[in-house]
C-alpha cells in the first residue's frame, strides 16, 4: 500500500519553520501547499490532510482563507481524514459549524493540558499532558456532534468529528520553534512575560511535551485504516 499521501496545508506566513517540524514528524509523503501565496490541492486524491498554525484568524476577511475553507470543506465531504493544528483546529472547528473567538488574551508557552476521557489520537499519552502553547484565538464551541477529548482553563484543546482531528498546542514544535515564535511575540506581551516562557523552554519540559507527538503516528494509523476500508470497498 505504501506511505500515506498527505496534503500539507501550510497556513504560516513564514512557512519555512512550519514545513520542517510537521515533515520531520509526519512519516508519509507529504505534499506542501503554501496558502497565504494562494497554493491548494487542485484534486481530493490525497489519503489524508493537515492544516497548521497561523498569525491569522479564520475569521479575518481574506481571499485566501475563504479559498481554504472551501476546498477544506469539501476535501471533509469526500471523506478525507483531516488534522488540524493551532490555526487548523479552529478553522476545521469554523468549516464544521463551530465558533472561533479572540480569547482578548495569550496562551503561550508549556501548559498543562487535561484529556477528557479516551480518544484515538492521543492514545498512550498521559491524562494530564504538557503541551507547548501559543494563540490568542479559541474555540469558543465545538462542531455540532463533535467529541472534545482535551481542554484545560483556556478551552477546548482537542476535538474530532467523524474524520477530523483537531488540537489546539502545537506537538509538531521544537525548542528552536517554541523559542523564535516566543521572541516574536515582543510586539503583543510584555518582556518579562517573554522571558519568563523562554526560561521554561529546556530539555526537561520539551522532553515531557515529546509525549504528545504520538499523536501524528496515531494520524497516520487512522489514515491507512481508512485506506484500507476503501480498498475493502471497491
Amino acid at each position: 500500500m505504501g506511505s500515506p499521501r498527505l496534503a500539507l496545508l501550510n497556513a504560516a506566513h513564514a512557512a519555512a519553520d512550519t514545513r520542517r517540524n510537521f515533515q520531520r514528524e509526519l512519516d508519509a509523503d507529504v505534499v506542501e501547499f503554501h496558502c497565504p501565496s494562494g497554493e491548494l490541492p487542485e484534486t481530493f486524491r490525497y489519503d489524508g490532510f493537515v492544516v497548521t498554525g497561523s498569525r491569522a484568524s479564520v475569521y479575518w476577511d481574506r481571499e485566501w482563507i475563504g479559498r481554504l475553507k472551501e476546498w477544506v470543506g469539501d476535501a471533509l465531504e469526500a471523506g478525507l481524514p483531516a488534522l488540524g493544528v493551532c490555526y487548523g483546529h479552529q478553522l476545521l472547528a469554523d468549516v464544521l459549524g463551530g465558533s472561533v473567538e479572540s480569547m482578548g488574551e495569550y496562551e503561550i508557552g508549556y501548559r498543562a493540558v487535561e484529556q477528557d476521557g479516551e480518544n484515538r489520537l492521543l492514545e498512550g499519552v498521559r491524562e494530564d499532558m504538557t503541551v507547548f502553547t501559543t494563540h490568542s484565538d479559541h474555540v469558543q464551541e465545538a462542531p455540532p456532534g463533535a467529541t472534545v477529548f482535551a481542554k484545560n482553563e483556556y478551552g477546548i484543546h482537542g476535538f474530532r468529528k467523524d474524520r477530523a482531528f483537531a488540537v489546539q498546542f502545537h506537538p509538531e514544535y521544537d525548542m528552536e520553534t517554541a523559542e523564535s515564535v516566543t521572541r516574536g511575540k515582543d510586539e503583543e506581551l510584555p518582556a518579562e512575560r517573554i522571558e519568563a516562557v523562554i526560561d521554561s523552554i529546556n530539555a526537561d519540559t520539551y522532553e515531557a511535551a515529546c509525549e504528545a507527538k504520538v499523536l501524528f503516528d496515531n494520524f497516520l494509523e487512522y489514515v491507512e485504516e481508512v485506506q484500507l476500508e476503501r480498498i475493502g470497498a471497491d
